[in-house]
């Protein structure tokens, strides 16, 4: 199965609530019009859109950090005294299960 770039898309109770979280994530508003209810947020940690490694990027570990100084629960955490690939979750305003996945 060929997917190229693709996207998700999730129903949200509050669209700037939920723009503002998942900016706090990195995100920014690629496509949309949210007086419409509708935003296309993108983002791919580590790697450009063709899963090439980027030359500098922030680590998932220093994103965990920094979201959990902002107030943002951590469900899963990245194992901090580490390198290289790694994870962690979290859950959006409405509950969405995030996985943020470092691969390289």
């Amino acid at each position: 199965m060929e997917l190229g770039a693709f996207s998700v898309s999730l129903t949200v109770k509050d669209i700037e609530a939920s723009k503002l979280f998942y900016q706090k994530l990195g995100f920014s508003v690629f496509a949309g019009n949210q007086a419409q209810n509708w935003l296309i947020p993108t983002f791919n940690p580590g790697w450009d859109q063709s899963a090439r490694k980027l030359g500098e990027f922030e680590d998932v570990r220093e994103l965990q950090r920094r979201l959990r100084d902002q107030g943002i629960s951590i469900i899963t955490e990245a194992d901090e005294s580490t390198t290289g690939p790694a994870s962690f979750m979290i859950a959006d305003p409405d509950g969405n299960t995030i996985l943020l996945d470092q691969h390289v």
